[in-house]
This record gives C-alpha cells, sequence and structure tokens, in this order.
C-alpha cells in the first residue's frame, strides 16, 4: 500500500492520521505517514524518521499541523545540516460522552465544544433527553447509558462525564467506561455519593487499579457551585490532566506556563 493509499483509507476510516513531508533542499518531497499502525515512509535517516514520527503523534493528540525543523538525524537543534519538515495531521474530533441530560449537562456540552470535543449526551429519559434543553450538544441520545457506552467509539482522547447521580445508572456505565482506554472518566456526586458507587464497583470485582482513574468528586477545586462554574471545573481538570498538569494556581509553580509538544525548534 503506497502512502498516499495508507492515508485515504484512514481517512475513509475516520482515523487519525498525520503526514510529514520534507521541504528543504536535501530529500524534498520525501513523506512519512503515521497512522494507528506505525509509520511509513522515509525522510532521510532512521533517526529523522523516528523524531517525526514522535513529533506527529504528539500533534495529532492536539489535533495541530505544523512546521518543525530538525538535525539530519533528528537532532532536536540542527548541528550541520537542517531538516524542515512539515507535518499535516488529519484528527477526528475527540468524543466527550456527557451522561445524564441535566442542567450541569448544558453547560458542559457548551464547555465540551469549546474545547474541540464532539459532545454528545445520553440519558434513558427521553422527556429530558431533547437537543432543545441542551442545544450545544452534537448529539442528544435516548439511551440506557451502559448500553450506548458499549457501542460507542473511545480512545484514550475520549472523555466520560457522569452525571447522572443514580446507581442504577452509574455503576453499570462505570463498569463499562473502566473496561475501555478513555483519557478521562469523571463522576459528579459527592464523597459520600462515590465511596457508595466506589463499593458497588468492588463488589462487582472491579480492581482498585481500575476504580483510581474515576475521577470523583469531579472537576478541579475552585469552589463551583453554578453549572457554568462546574462546567469550567470539570474541562479545567481535563485540560490539566491531557497536559500532566496538576491544575494549581501558575503562580505557585515553575512549570512553563505553556507544555512544550517537544524539544524541537519551532
Amino acid at each position: 500500500m503506497t502512502i498516499f493509499e495508507r492515508l485515504a483509507a484512514a481517512l475513509h476510516n475516520d482515523e487519525p492520521v498525520a503526514l510529514a513531508t520534507r521541504l528543504d533542499d536535501v530529500a524534498t518531497g520525501t513523506k512519512l505517514i503515521v497512522d494507528e499502525r506505525g509509520a511509513h515512509g522515509d525522510l532521510g535517516s532512521t533517526g529523522l524518521n523516528a523524531t517525526v514520527e514522535a513529533e506527529a503523534r504528539a500533534l495529532l493528540t492536539l489535533g495541530e499541523t505544523a512546521l518543525r525543523t530538525f538535525g539530519e538525524n533528528g537532532e532536536p537543534i540542527p548541528i550541520a545540516r537542517e531538516a524542515r519538515i512539515f507535518i499535516q495531521t488529519f484528527a477526528p474530533k475527540p468524543d466527550m460522552y456527557i451522561f445524564g441530560a441535566i442542567d450541569f449537562s448544558r453547560a458542559m456540552a457548551r464547555i465540551g465544544k469549546y474545547l474541540g470535543y464532539r459532545v454528545t449526551v445520553v440519558d434513558a429519559r427521553p422527556v429530558f433527553a431533547t437537543a432543545q434543553r441542551i442545544p450545544d450538544a452534537d448529539k442528544v441520545v435516548v439511551a440506557w447509558p451502559d448500553e450506548f457506552l458499549s457501542g460507542a467509539r473511545v480512545d484514550d482522547r475520549t472523555a466520560i462525564i457522569v452525571l447522572t447521580h443514580d446507581v442504577k445508572f452509574d455503576l453499570p456505565l462505570l463498569r463499562v467506561a473502566l473496561g475501555t482506554a478513555a483519557g478521562y472518566i469523571g463522576a459528579m456526586g459527592s464523597r459520600r455519593t462515590h465511596a457508595a458507587r466506589v463499593d458497588g464497583l468492588r463488589e462487582a470485582g472491579v480492581s482498585e487499579a481500575a476504580l483510581a482513574r474515576i475521577s470523583a468528586p469531579i472537576g478541579l477545586d475552585i469552589g463551583a457551585r453554578t453549572p457554568e462554574e462546574t462546567a469550567i471545573s470539570i474541562g479545567s481538570e481535563i485540560v490539566a490532566l491531557r497536559a500532566g498538569r496538576s491544575g494549581g494556581r501558575l503562580r505557585e509553580s515553575s512549570l512553563p506556563v505553556h507544555p512544550q509538544t517537544s524539544t524541537a525548534s519551532r
């Protein structure tokens, strides 16, 4: 399969893929494609191929396209001759699944859209799960949460947000969620509510390692009270975890303000 056939297949299947093209005077026009199966192509050296593959995967996570400059063998800073690589990403929007069509869901759908997610709100109660109540969602689905999630597309960019507050929904839903590769699983409720959930999940055989994946009580501690403030709190926690940050105040941190995707020169 050629590079362009591989690109076409990934786009047809709505899979994340990146195409790197060399633009400098050496090996101009050579390409490397990076997708879920690995990398294919040659930009001039094994080291450069490996470095560009890693950078392409970082850009795919962010959904960004960029021009990068490396050394001939993939060094972050060119020593003698530089390789200029244009990395174009084709990444479908990550999914955010919000379970429970309540006032908080309406605010969370809006924040999710701002963060670049394709937002789906799911509730088993048709009187609540309507597009009129949650206009910012890309889709509003009437379904049992665990049954919906069992057939949904989930990867490590997916955010699963449980706002149902009902054990008959929460326990089966969280069991399914913890069996996925979702990058974020959060559940609303008090510490007492979550302790009861955890007890139920333990009784169902869920491991401690899996239970530790649940962010509950959900969100960062910003003193949120309203649905809008709570949605900001949850969205901030998602961004912080994605960047590997704790979510504290920047003035009290020595880390760079903006996380770097790599050490490659811009």
